[in-house]
């Protein structure tokens, strides 16, 4: 399918690796050029050599945190005019109720949800100027039905869905489409995290704490980069304008729930 957006230009965050560097992936052989983000800057030219060579794309890189403000204003100035914004950062640690405190929610709000509503701030005046734009953003399954030791990453998340909620359909009267994107685990470094801890807590082997939770998915396995990333570059097609404000699950079926 030809997603019409050849020669489209979009900043992907966070997009060195896992789902982020899906995002960037897919766009990529959708002929998009590309403005990648990650904090580490040999990872994320590693990652952008690799597109470059496979898609013959532009592709310029912004090693920064896009979490801070002065990260954010640097990866801003280098992206310039965007007709596609994919933000994603990376979740809160999980744990219990009582762990945390009033500094952990306001890190978690800040990466989870102040830091898209910025960017979308700062880049969809210009996309209403053109008439057309694209925006998803990476948040999580866990704003459909909640992860208990994820708590902080629910509270952010949700925030950030209910802004979008509100903000998509009244950007979407000037051509600028806002969606989110809810994936449930992937085969990401994220996931490897969270076995690990599994693991360490009841004392299995890392491939058995995988094992276990396959198991709660009725798929029966974890999700790939490469199939999340070309649900991305759908909604950043020329064929997704009528699909606004919406939460979609890629999780497998995890989330147990009719609607």
């Amino acid at each position: 399918m030809d997603l019409g957006i050849r020669g489209k230009r979009a900043l992907v965050c966070a997009s060195s690796k896992g789902l982020g560097r899906g995002c960037a992936e897919a766009l990529a052989e959708a002929g998009v050029d590309l403005v990648m983000n990650a904090r580490g800057a040999e990872a994320l030219e590693a990652t952008a050599e690799e597109i470059r060579g496979r898609f013959q794309v532009s592709v310029k890189t912004v090693p920064a945190d896009i979490v801070s403000e002065e990260g954010r204003a640097e990866v801003l100035e280098a992206a310039g005019d965007v007709d596609i914004l994919v933000t994603n950062a990376g979740g809160p640690p999980p744990g219990l109720w009582q762990d945390w405190g009033r500094e952990d929610f306001l890190a978690a709000l800040d990466a989870n949800m102040l830091t898209p509503i910025a960017l979308m701030t700062a880049l969809m005046p210009a996309m209403i100027d053109k008439g057309w734009g694209r925006v998803v953003n990476i948040t999580s399954q866990s704003v459909k039905a909640p992860i208990a030791v994820l708590g902080l990453s629910n509270t952010a998340r949700t925030g950030l869905t209910g802004y979008v909620a509100g903000t998509a359909r009244q950007v979407a009267p000037q051509g600028v489409i806002v969606n989110n994107l809810l994936p449930g685990i992937h085969a990401t470094d994220r996931a490897l995290s969270l076995d690990t801890g599994v693991a360490e807590q009841e004392g299995i082997s890392l491939d058995a704490a995988r094992a276990k939770r396959e198991a709660t998915i009725p798929a029966r396995r974890y999700g790939t980069r490469e199939e999340f990333g070309q649900m991305c570059a759908f909604l950043c097609s020329r064929h997704a304008g009528f699909i606004v404000g919406q939460n979609i699950l890629l999780d497998g079926g995890a989330t147990n729930a009719t609607l």
